[in-house]
């Protein structure tokens, strides 16, 4: 048994986001081909990462690490409504609690909007090194630029937002990178047009559908042609080698 700790959220962004089915497919296309096995999502929430990738198909283990007591009770009720495969394991804590037993063991760790939260970013992105077994993918997706960090951003608890470079600082040296860009530059038109003009803190349901519906899918076909150079998100695979 080992010992856990706990954490708890202050967001109140997750069920707005809830909803946002193209743009969790369009990120999700990239990283289920290097899923692996056996996942440690990091920072599991309501599910709405384990719900778009942990699918009843899924054959191997997939472990849902939530430090919030209140998030983790509510990914047990989801999983025993149906809504989380019984191959989905919710457990309380953080990757701390796991070095001493799960050295090594995971093909993957995600960590979808979640990196932000974490004050230590370094410290914790060399902590799911050492929890990658070789060959292990470490899955990263943050919100991109620190001149869009907004009131909104503060309330939900995040330190920070990234732009490749700064990324780029905090991640294990001995990763191997195997793909890195931005992602949805037609959203990041319209942060930038409500930074400047709106001054809106928070997005409301119907501008988050707006976005979901209109600007993610422009955004799939814009990305590709400017070479993912531009965009509201930043993602990140690497690896562990194997020797």
């Amino acid at each position: 048994m080992i010992s856990s700790t706990t954490v708890n959220y202050i967001g109140n962004e997750l069920s707005l986001f809830e909803k946002a089915v193209n743009w969790k497919q369009y990120w999700s296309s990239f990283v289920v081909p290097v899923l692996g096995d056996n996942v440690l999502e990091v920072g599991a929430g309501l599910g709405g990462t384990t719900r778009q990738l942990c699918k009843p198909g899924f054959s191997g283990k997939w472990t849902c690490l939530e430090p919030d007591p209140e998030l983790l009770s509510q990914l047990r009720s989801q999983q025993a409504e149906g809504l989380i495969p019984a191959s989905c394991q919710p457990q309380l804590g953080i990757t701390d609690d796991l070095i001493k037993t799960d050295t090594g063991t995971y093909s993957s760790l995600l960590y979808i909007d979640v990196i932000e939260h974490i004050e230590d970013d370094k410290s914790e992105l060399q902590r799911a090194f050492t929890l990658l077994r070789p060959g292990g993918h470490l899955i990263i997706l943050v919100p991109a630029h620190q001149w869009l960090f907004s009131p909104f951003d503060a309330a939900i608890g995040h330190y920070r937002r990234y732009n490749k470079a700064r990324l780029k600082q905090v991640i294990p040296s001995g990763l191997v990178i195997d793909r890195f860009h931005y992602m949805d530059s037609v959203g990041l038109l319209a942060s930038s047009a409500n930074k400047l003009m709106l001054r809106q803190s928070n997005p409301t349901e119907a501008q988050i559908q707006l976005w979901d519906s209109l600007m993610v899918p422009a955004s799939k076909i814009v990305d590709p042609l400017i070479g993912r150079s531009l965009g509201k998100s930043v993602l990140l695979i690497a690896h562990k080698p194997r020797s």
